[in-house]
């Protein structure tokens, strides 16, 4: 069978009517756009290697306003396509009141919980992902100064910066971490230009090194980092390609697997809330061709150390989002 990869523009899921799909998977990505080179696009990654594997076909469709959400959910769910993935925790408002007037439609959620029988909710141990790369940053600095460049500010992107923050404190108690966050609204997520802007600011206040957990934004993190000769860390997917040489390395957060078990397991798949972590794989750090040489043996080792102790649980990773508070100020 022919893979469907449909690039449907901002009303065109409008035109979706009832039986234009039957048992197929739909996938909606948040705002960011679904080349966003992190999150979205890991998301569009596991639905395609779940088309070439198994020959199938799935839609998709990259929301263009807020408004859209509950628009694009519904007119899948009419269509008769099962289950409907979608990514951000923004999908969970629309989604609750969608999925209980569709109860034989079963659908995903990625970082947001829905408590009905016919969702799954798939949530990442971020935090831990972040410690690692936070242990990175503490050792590969040289001005004691690392920070953090966060999309939207809320409380699951605290949890990154928390994580990251623990993590360069587990590694260097005398580490200086600077936290900034791009903005209030969803169109945090994309806007490269502020997120170059705050780099530059964190910069000239001596950060060496720069981890992005902000979607399309940490492009302009990245590419600030790189002309202004310091270290980046990138997210979600391996972004370590990039900028070779420049990205110490990237806080992997497997959405591509999340997309492919949801699409492979169909309609019959177990809902409820599935976490995602460390120990299972959910989450990890990237290392490869580019961005070997900045990798120490010693850097190495003291991570390779942090990821048993987290996986077997004698290490724990405080979670921003238990109790909105971090060991670290990440305001």
């Amino acid at each position: 069978m022919k893979l469907t990869r449909s690039y449907l523009g901002a009303t065109a899921v409008l035109a979706l009517t009832a039986g234009a799909a039957f048992a197929e998977p739909a996938l909606i990505y948040d705002m960011g756009g679904k080349f966003d080179r992190s999150f979205n696009e890991m998301a569009f990654t596991g639905a395609t290697r779940w088309a070439e594997e198994t020959g199938g076909e799935f839609r998709d469709i990259e929301l263009q306003s807020e408004a859209q959400r509950e628009q694009a959910i519904r007119r899948f769910a009419e269509a008769g396509y099962n289950p409907v993935v979608m990514t951000g925790f923004s999908m969970a408002t629309p989604l609750e009141v969608v999925a209980a007037d569709y109860p034989d439609t079963t659908f995903v959620i990625i970082d947001g919980v829905v408590d009905l029988p016919n969702v799954r909710s798939v949530l990442f141990a971020e935090h831990e992902g972040s410690y690692l790369v936070g242990m990175a940053a503490a050792m590969a600095t040289e001005s004691n100064t690392v920070s953090f460049v966060g999309g939207m500010d809320v409380p699951l992107i605290r949890a990154f910066a928390c994580g990251y923050a623990q993590g360069a404190h587990a590694a260097n108690p005398d580490v200086n971490v600077i936290v900034n966050y791009t903005g209030t609204t969803p169109a945090a997520w994309n806007d490269p230009v502020r997120g170059s802007e705050i780099t530059a600011a964190q910069i000239s206040q001596g950060s060496d090194v720069v981890f992005a957990a902000a979607g399309g934004t940490g492009v302009g993190v990245l590419q600030r980092a790189t002309d202004d000769g310091i270290l980046s860390i990138g997210v979600d997917s391996n972004q370590n390609y990039l900028h070779p040489g420049s990205v110490l390395t990237s806080m992997l957060k497997r959405v591509d697997n999340a997309v492919f078990d949801a699409f492979t397991q169909g309609a019959e798949m177990e809902t409820g809330i599935q976490i995602m972590n460390l120990a299972s794989g959910g989450v990890g750090w990237a290392v490869d061709e580019n961005n070997e040489p900045l990798i120490t043996e010693e850097m190495t080792a003291a991570i390779a150390e942090a990821e048993a102790g987290i996986a077997s649980g004698s290490l724990s990773v405080h979670d921003y989002r238990s109790d909105d508070t971090c060991p670290y100020s990440v305001e």
